[in-house]
């Protein structure tokens, strides 16, 4: 494998600046970027580790990277921003080849170039069998615009983007030995692995969503919709029910996956029922992008699944990386 700083100064030669506003990137002890005016900054984090995260045997290392970026992204579409800046920390094994870094790296930067966020540095490190890439991701949104999940309203109405259970029924075939480099697959089980191994943050849908004043809350899928639900109710007090008739569910996908898998990525947001229309008008500048009305934001601060006359009670199962 490639020395460390050979590793860096490679991976500096690979940057894009996508804005005037980055002073200093990579080659300092510390980035330095201007804000922007009457713009309120955002930063999220989050860490993969192999084996709880990702196997390296179900995906290929550019995909891999994708999905490292594309995850983080997806942080500051729930809260309605655009993404700027982010900063990359590596911990691999020494037997790691210098081929698998440069695919890792090439995934990443790809995405980074369609969404123009910029890698401004990071940190590297030697671990002892495992590898461990985290992002500290910075983004922007107009003062006092941020989507939090601590705004849903009794009465509000709930949405979803696109479709869920995708990503569990994509991991519950790589588990069966599916890859996507199969010849037999599906187009259905081709599209449930993509939906695992490639997810699509919803960047400019969320956006939009934020600049519009439309959403009183959001949050990404990520844990699962039980519990990403919850997440909502918790933080804004409140309680919802959800038409099971109306929820998105990937094909083939069970309710379970759908409910609980989490990792799809998908946003799930409440507006007043005022702005309904308005949803629709945004919507429609997204005509590949289904939003769906799944349900209800309500005063009791209980959470149901109902289906016709049946309620029962929606629990959050979703991933708990402490369970």
């Amino acid at each position: 494998m490639k020395k460390e700083f050979e590793f860096i100064n490679w991976l500096r030669s690979q940057k894009i600046n996508h804005t005037t506003n980055l002073i200093a990137g990579i080659g300092d002890d510390a980035a330095i970027f201007s804000p922007s005016v009457n713009q309120e900054t955002l930063i999220s984090t989050d860490l993969l580790a192999e084996d709880i995260h990702f196997k390296l045997d179900f995906t290929s290392p550019d995909l891999l990277g994708y999905k490292t970026l594309a995850v983080n992204l997806s942080d500051i579409a729930a809260m309605g921003g655009q993404a700027r800046y982010f900063l990359l920390s590596i911990a691999c094994p020494k037997n790691l080849p210098d081929r698998f870094l440069t695919e890792l790296l090439s995934g990443m930067l790809t995405l980074a170039e369609t969404t123009e966020v910029t890698l401004i540095g990071g940190d590297t490190s030697a671990s002892t069998n495992k590898l461990f890439l985290n992002i500290t991701i910075l983004g922007e949104c107009p003062s006092g615009k941020a989507i939090r999940r601590s705004g849903a309203k009794a009465g509000d109405e709930i949405y979803l983007t696109g479709q869920i259970g995708g990503s569990a029924l994509g991991l519950e075939l790589l588990q069966q030995g599916k890859r996507i480099t199969d010849k037999s697959l599906t187009n259905l089980e081709k599209l449930a692995l993509f939906a695992h191994l490639k997810p699509q943050p919803r960047l400019n849908f969320g956006k939009a969503l934020g600049l519009e004043n439309i959403a009183t809350s959001m949050i990404d899928i990520s844990d699962g919709l039980s519990s990403d639900l919850g997440h909502i109710c918790q933080e804004s007090n409140v309680g919802a029910t959800i038409d099971l008739t109306l929820l998105p569910i990937f094909p083939s996908a069970s309710l379970n996956q759908a409910l609980n898998g989490g990792e799809d990525y998908e946003l799930l947001f409440t507006v007043a029922s005022k702005h309904s229309a308005k949803l629709r008008e945004v919507s429609k500048l997204f005509p590949d992008l289904p939003v769906t009305k799944i349900g209800t934001i309500t005063s009791n601060l209980d959470r149901w699944l109902i289906e016709g006359e049946r309620k029962t009670p929606l629990l959050a199962k979703g991933y708990d990386h402490f369970a």
